[in-house]
């Protein structure tokens, strides 16, 4: 008899698409030319970056300006944009481009990793994705270019301008402009026009292409907006608005603000409440943060931004259900409604499992770095702040990862892979399909609270 051949679920294909991605950019940037000074980069060095690249971190072992020659960084500036758009996406639009139609399987596929829930209109979703990226990247560029090219010249300033815009829109985090003697953007923490344009970019960014979708389709209406597209905005709104008025509570008198008039202390503590979710730009040093300003990034960082987006985190649609959830349960409501609309519990379940295990997943990795690395590289606070910004594809680092050990970072590898794929894909990536048993047990109860 023949053996059935197993075809790979939904789950799986995204999963291993983003694998074959990172692999090819790793043997890409292991090659001699693609380092500055014609030297080859060690695998796992080429490996983690191209993982980082790939998966939208910003995580690096070297300075992208410097360790990589012209080569090497278009090779990590196009595995972001590929990151960025999703691995079907991107395979959608070829096809598109080629004018052959999207097959039902590559449907299902690109459900799954734009995060749509409908079948039809995917040709017209793909079109918005890639027309609106290309939008928002070129218009950033254009504004960049108005600080970047009376710095840096014409074709250096052009560059540099398009190579911060793409990063900044896909949430990734990589800059060019660290080994000019600053770290990250912190040169232009008070100008507006670099800061405005690079936190509407992140924002942008990690909104997700459906909601663009949908704001679209309405026309800019917000009561005939989706469920989801107004939770987003709503939420994303009260996080950033906050977190802007906390970081200006808590860094007053730090230090790095001391020399900041009331506007630029505003400006600063802005783009600190939009670049934890989820990219790695910052305009002042992490490490100089007050231990309220380190944990509010922590927890901005582990939100994240928007399910079918270009952010990672938990998302802000889950964090929105569980804290929903919770208000339901302590009040007593059979059911959990959302303005006029009632969510189901099992969504709750979901968002508490995925909750659940980015959690134990951030806290194993936790120990585990901490038990190899030793306590004078990599404190409790560093590693804790690098596996979150790991997992939640962020990118922000209190200068810890040039500095761990391989096995340390293999971990952050599989942190970064596991955040961008998402923790539900890759769980039901590695779960077998296995049917429900017919036969159900008794119930009984636990004691909790």
């Amino acid at each position: 008899m023949k053996k059935r051949k197993t075809k790979n679920t939904v789950w799986q294909t995204l999963a291993l698409g983003y694998l074959f991605v990172i692999l090819i950019g790793s043997a890409l940037l292991i090659l001699p030319f693609a380092t500055a000074k014609g030297e080859s980069t060690s695998y796992l060095g080429a490996l983690f970056t191209s993982t980082s690249a790939t998966c939208v971190t910003g995580l690096t072992p070297y300075q992208t300006g410097t360790h990589w020659s012209l080569f090497g960084q278009i090779v990590i500036l196009m595995l972001i944009q590929l990151g960025g758009l999703g691995f079907m996406t991107f395979v959608s639009s070829i096809l598109l481009f080629f004018k052959r139609g999207i097959g039902l399987g590559n449907r299902r596929l690109l459900m799954a990793s734009a995060g749509s829930e409908k079948l039809a209109g995917l040709s017209t979703l793909v079109k918005r994705i890639v027309i609106g990226t290309a939008i928002f990247e070129f218009a950033g560029a254009a504004a960049l270019c108005f600080r970047f090219v009376p710095d840096f010249g014409w074709a250096r300033g052009i560059y540099y301008s398009v190579f911060h815009s793409v990063s900044a829109f896909c949430n990734a985090g990589f800059d060019l402009l660290s080994y000019e003697g600053f770290g990250s953007l912190s040169y232009y923490a008070t100008d507006p026009v670099v800061s405005v344009t690079i936190c509407i970019l992140i924002i942008m960014g990690g909104l997700g292409f459906c909601v663009w979708g949908d704001v679209l389709d309405c026309r800019f209406r917000y009561k005939k907006y989706q469920l989801n597209t107004k939770v987003v905005l709503t939420v994303s709104f009260i996080l950033i608005t906050v977190s802007t008025f906390l970081f200006m509570l808590f860094e007053w008198e730090n230090p790095t603000y001391a020399d900041y008039n009331f506007g630029q202390k505003l400006l600063v503590s802005f783009f600190n409440s939009v670049t934890p979710r989820t990219a790695g730009f910052f305009t002042t040093d992490p490490s100089s943060m007050s231990e309220s300003g380190y944990l509010l990034t922590v927890v901005l960082m582990f939100i994240g931004g928007s399910s079918g987006s270009t952010a990672g985190g938990l998302k802000v649609g889950t964090f929105s259900v569980i804290i929903m959830g919770m208000i339901g349960v302590f009040r007593g409501k059979r059911d959990l409604n959302i303005g006029k609309r009632r969510i189901e519990y099992s969504l709750v379940s979901q968002s508490l499992a995925i909750f659940a295990a980015m959690l134990m997943i951030i806290i194993i990795s936790t120990l585990s770095i901490c038990a190899i690395e030793r306590s004078e590289i990599a404190s409790f606070e560093t590693v804790l702040y690098e596996c979150v910004s790991a997992v939640c594809t962020v990118g922000l680092s209190i200068n810890l990862t040039p500095h761990l050990a391989a096995f340390s970072k293999i971990i952050l590898i599989i942190l970064m892979y596991a955040g961008r794929v998402g923790i539900l894909t890759l769980a039901l990536a590695l779960s077998k399909n296995e049917k429900d048993p017919e036969i159900r047990y008794p119930v009984d109860t636990l004691i909790i609270g």
